[in-house]
């Protein structure tokens, strides 16, 4: 039987950058991985979805060209490039992967694995051949994979499609009913309505992107309602059939019952540890609600053996399961560290970005928090004016006893860039006035940070203050 001294089942962002983190520390590491490298995210999640975002977003620019001073005639939305443009840079950033795992000289083995006692794992290739190896140590990164729902309907074989398969459409449908309005159901709607489906959101929580602050996401869902797109919060599918013009989904919002009509219904309500058929039970390892226990050294039951990424469940996101991957590599070289969750901030991306870290204004004020809020509009600020986009606003949530910031909410212009001046805030325990003494470049959208830490005490200079 060979020997492995660290063997990572899974190549995506917890096991491909754990593999990394190992050879940076001397160690030999084994990635085993059944599909692409870079797993959900860079396959089938984030950059794809990003990708064609980023299309639709120059193409509703361009149709409003006028407002720049372009004139811009003939303007249409060609998916199929889109779609090969958004599978070159899938292609581009794999073999990227790939060169850095090579280039760290980690062994890549191509199969699916399942883990055995006493830290074996057995590797099914191509043609049924399988092989088995044992290892020192093992980090098991499976990832997630898409949730289905227990809705009479919803596991029809057609007209009923999945977020991954939004990312691979090569047509877009006239109407689309989608069935959770999360981070990931908000952006594939925002995808096809930009190309001119007419979308019809349904969240079965009070509100759309339900752990962001209420404030924002209602702002949020003023700007979808405006353009076309039809939300229905707070309200649940109770059954999908078939109708003349595809679909219909039988709704209630707990007081009345209705129906939707579309052409197709999409279901997009997250992801779940992706732990089945592969073993860990049997090799000892605990399973909590479906996902795999570990500690904060991401040590599992199972001495020798770690867990990293989404099929930890937790907070599943593509840079906390990368630095999950980290921490367990360093423990299994020997080292002894331990993951935060203190501070990890969130984003969605729709027709504005929404992006937080830390903790919402409900959130505070239940955990008993006396609080001061500072909010700067992006309407007063200059870049957002320029970009032509000036909705939304960035909110500060601070204890006012110290100036200690609970939590920063970002939604308009460049957001997922913003937060990270406020995560990192919040992480070396800065406080407002800290924010308020240093200087910001102008004009730019981080004097927004500035001017909603300067509300906090109703100084503001560039907007009236609600707080003087």
């Amino acid at each position: 039987m060979e020997e492995r001294d660290l063997v990572i089942i899974g190549g995506g962002p917890a096991g491909y950058v754990s593999a990394i983190k190992a050879a940076q520390l001397g160690g030999r590491a084994t990635v085993i991985e059944m599909e692409a490298l870079g797993g959900t995210c860079l396959n089938r999640g984030c950059v794809p979805s990003k990708t064609l975002l980023h299309s639709v977003e120059l193409y509703d620019t361009m149709k409003k060209s006028e407002q720049f001073g372009i004139t811009a005639q003939d303007v249409r939305a060609d998916l199929a490039k889109m779609q090969a443009r958004k599978n070159t840079v899938i292609k581009t950033h794999v073999s990227g992967v790939e060169s850095l795992l090579k280039g760290n000289k980690v062994e890549i083995i191509g199969g699916r694995a399942r883990l055995l006692p006493s830290l074996q794992v057995e590797i099914e290739s191509g043609g049924g051949q399988k092989q088995v190896i044992q290892a020192q140590k093992i980090i098991l990164a499976t990832g997630g994979k898409p949730i289905t729902l227990p809705i009479p309907g919803a596991d029809s074989p057609s007209g009923i499609i999945s977020a991954e398969k939004i990312l691979n459409l090569e047509s877009v449908p006239k109407s689309m009913i989608m069935i959770g309005g999360g981070v990931i159901g908000l952006e594939m709607a925002t995808i096809l309505a930009k190309l001119g489906c007419q979308v019809s959101v349904v969240e079965m929580l009070p509100h759309i992107l339900p752990l962001e602050d209420a404030e924002l996401t209602a702002i949020l869902a003023k700007a979808l309602q405006d353009d076309g797109v039809q939300l229905y919060e707070g309200t649940k599918v109770l059954k999908i059939e078939d109708s003349a013009g595809g679909k219909s989904a039988t709704i209630s919002d707990g007081k009345t019952e209705g129906k939707l009509e579309a052409e197709v219904v999409a279901i997009a309500v997250g992801y779940r540890p992706n732990t089945d058929g592969m073993g860990f039970e049997e090799a000892g390892i605990t399973i909590n609600k479906g996902a795999i226990q570990v500690n904060e050294r991401m040590e599992t039951s199972v001495p020798g053996i770690y867990a990293a990424g989404d099929v930890c469940g937790g907070i599943m996101l593509a840079y906390v399961a990368m630095e999950e991957g980290i921490i367990a590599a360093e423990n299994a070289l020997g080292q002894s560290t331990t993951i935060d969750y203190d501070v990890v901030p969130r984003f969605a991306h729709s027709l504005m970005e929404l992006a937080s870290v830390g903790l919402t204004e409900e959130e505070a004020r239940t955990q008993g928090h006396e609080i001061k809020i500072g909010r700067f509009p992006f309407a007063a600020n200059s870049i957002a004016t320029i970009l032509g986009e000036r909705r939304g606003l960035i909110k500060i949530i601070t204890e006012p006893k110290y100036g200690q910031i609970l939590g920063v909410h970002i939604l308009g212009p460049r957001a997922t860039e913003l937060i990270a001046e406020a995560t990192l805030a919040m992480k070396m325990e800065a406080t407002v006035p800290d924010i308020v003494a240093t200087l910001h470049a102008h004009p730019s959208l981080s004097e927004a940070m500035h001017e909603a830490a300067l509300d906090v005490t109703g100084e503001t200079i560039h907007y009236p203050s609600k707080n003087r």
